[in-house]
């Protein structure tokens, strides 16, 4: 394959087909070649996930750094990707790579990159990694250092990253109280790399930690995907049903990305987690400072903003553009649809071991209950919100196209969408269509999936199946 092209996340990939070792060095080698360009010496982490060969593919963007003169810290073992991003700053690094295809089937890797600061590289900044990857027959342009010679030599070093993680967490929150309170907790790890971390944090108390999806397995039984939405959280979730659970923290194959279940074993969408986790700060902890959201996201927390007087900045989707818009806005909370959420004061990178942790605390300090406080939200936010998405596969560039021109053709002006007169369009990344009630839809191609998706968050509950269905046909599906 000679064209390696970064998403909306870097670069994701099917194995065996164009996700192969020779592709991965080459993105390596680009990686390198980008900090090289840039001036910049020193060093760089490298972590991976539990999929299929990751700790391989790890082990050969290690020997590309190496040979190209960079320090290398390698993770010896699968680590949460909050974590590498983490050990960025910690270690005085240059950036990271990590060999994951977070929420992907599990066919997929993946090869994301990250900043000085452990947040996501901003477009321009990929792109000229995308300009530095060497021809796919310009084998002589990749440098390489076999890992056991580049070991020997201390150019690669294994290290615990967890030590100054964990040093972090009880910076951020006081955890004890969650260890007294006597909860009974599912934490579904979807097979991922968050396996074992919450118990770790939380042991020692009255808390009970009933760990599911907690081993490796590369082909994501019982799910999909290791994506923190229905239908592949159904059986951690029933698990909490069946338990009797206070709550289900679930967290997706990376660890990246929260999800959350109530007391009685449902899902609690990304959207209204996203709006408890402001809640959160903004009412129980007293914080003030800007929400970052992409424009998929919900627009409770707009009205979180002007109730609280705190800024809201809307960015495209993806935490490549949410991660710098924190750090420009020196952000309180920023997040996306997808279940990723990044705090002030960490790393402007998703966590979902610290989002899982915050939801936890909001439950032990106001005493109650996920439906309570969805209440509580509701209350303060004007009526109760409702999200769903449908995600159609793209066959090929040509549906992609007429989708496109199709979408590009529609006008706001006299557009009804699920019986709600359409009032705004919004390009900003996709095609959002603001309504009269205030909801939304959004048709959006994926930049990690051949998906096209088709989103909305509105108070019509009735009218959400209609909505969806009129954004499919507006992009001709």
């Amino acid at each position: 394959m000679s064209d390696i092209k970064f998403g909306t996340d870097g670069w994701r990939g099917r194995i065996g087909d164009d996700y192969t070792f020779a592709n991965l060095r080459r993105c390596a080698q680009g990686f390198a070649n980008y900090l090289i360009n840039d001036g910049k010496t020193g060093s760089v982490v490298i972590g991976h996930d539990r999929r299929f060969q990751a700790e391989h593919f790890a082990a050969a963007a290690a020997e590309v750094l190496a040979a190209n003169g960079f320090h290398v810290y390698l993770t010896p073992t699968a680590t949460p990707t909050p974590v590498i991003s983490f050990s960025v700053g910690d270690k005085g690094a240059l950036g990271a790579i990590n060999i994951t295809a977070s929420h992907n089937p599990p066919e997929d890797c993946g090869f994301k990159v990250r900043d000085e600061f452990g947040g996501a590289i901003a477009p321009d900044g990929l792109k000229k990694i995308e300009a530095g990857i060497p021809a796919a027959t310009d084998a002589a342009a990749i440098k390489q250092m076999p890992l056991k010679q580049a070991l020997a030599a201390g150019k690669v070093e294994y290290f615990d990253p967890k030590p100054a993680y964990l040093a972090r967490v009880a910076e951020l929150i006081d955890v004890q109280p969650i260890k007294d309170a006597g909860l009974k907790i599912v934490v579904d790890n979807m097979w991922g790399n968050g396996a074992g971390w919450l118990s770790e944090i939380l042991s020692g108390g009255k808390t009970e930690i009933i760990e599911v999806h907690a081993e490796r397995n590369p082909i994501f039984p019982e799910m999909q995907r290791p994506e923190p939405i229905p239908p592949n959280v159904d059986a951690g979730l029933a698990v909490g049903q069946q338990v009797g659970a206070d709550c289900v923290c679930i967290m997706d194959g990376d660890a990246d990305r929260c999800g959350f279940g109530d007391e009685h074993g449902e899902f609690i969408d990304q959207l209204r987690v996203y709006g408890m986790l402001a809640y959160y700060l903004l009412e129980v902890m007293g914080q003030r400072g800007t929400i970052v959201k992409t424009l998929s996201t919900t627009t409770m927390l707009d009205k979180l903003g002007k109730l609280y007087g705190v800024p809201v900045v809307n960015t495209g989707v993806g935490f490549k553009y949410v991660a710098p818009a924190m750090m420009e806005h020196n952000a309180m909370i920023g997040g996306e649809e997808s279940g990723g959420y990044a705090f002030g004061g960490h790393v402007p990178e998703r966590d979902g071991i610290i989002a899982n942790l915050f939801m936890l605390d909001l439950m032990v300090r106001t005493g109650k209950t996920p439906t309570q406080l969805l209440e509580l939200l509701f209350a303060k936010v004007g009526g109760v919100h409702y999200y769903d998405r449908i995600d159609t596969r793209l066959t090929d560039n040509a549906m992609k196209q007429a989708a496109k021109e199709k979408l590009d053709a529609v006008s706001a002006d006299g557009l009804t969408i699920g019986g709600h007169a359409v009032t705004e369009k919004v390009t900003t990344d996709g095609y959002k269509f603001v309504m009269d009630d205030g909801g939304w839809l959004l048709v959006r191609f994926s930049g990690t999936e051949p998906l096209i998706r088709v989103y909305t968050e509105t108070t019509d509950q009735a009218a959400i199946q209609a909505i969806l269905e009129d954004g499919k046909k507006l992009a001709g599906i």
